[in-house]
């Protein structure tokens, strides 16, 4: 897969970076391929700079579109489902400063899967603007480690 999405960015440089933020959207939509292989494929195409600047545009785009969908997609059922367990409840209403410390938190380990804090902060009780600083500022070091 990853040779073939190298050469699909290869064979149409005029857009190659659009492909490749959509791609990265898919992937974060999706929620169970890892982005690293994305930012691979995108300091091998773009180079240092711009793959890494490439690479945190789709990964906040990424984010952003994949919450909304989540809180829009998920929230009833996850409702429904966690009025069994207290703690879990206890971290879905979390809001505000906390919510943004957690989010940041996480965000600056790459290894943890975006998808997972996304999908929680989405079904929560977290703000979308708590959310988008939080994540984008948390990237931007985990994606330095990632590069």
């Amino acid at each position: 897969m990853q040779s073939y999405l190298e050469s699909l960015l290869s064979t149409y440089p005029q857009i190659a970076v659009i492909l490749s933020v959509l791609i990265s959207i898919v992937v974060s939509i999706l929620g169970f391929i890892p982005s690293t292989f994305v930012t691979a494929i995108n300091l091998k195409i773009f180079g240092l700079w711009e793959g890494t600047i490439i690479s945190f545009l789709g990964e906040v785009i990424g984010a952003i579109i994949s919450f909304v969908l989540y809180r829009k997609g998920f929230n009833r059922i996850v409702e429904q489902k966690v009025s069994k367990y207290p703690k879990v409840q206890q971290l879905l209403h979390v809001t505000g400063k906390e919510a943004f410390l957690m989010v940041f938190s996480l965000r600056l380990m790459p290894f943890v899967p975006s998808s997972i804090v996304t999908f929680l902060s989405a079904v929560g009780k977290m703000s979308p603007f708590h959310f988008f600083m939080a994540s984008t500022l948390g990237k931007i070091p985990a994606l330095a480690i990632e590069v």
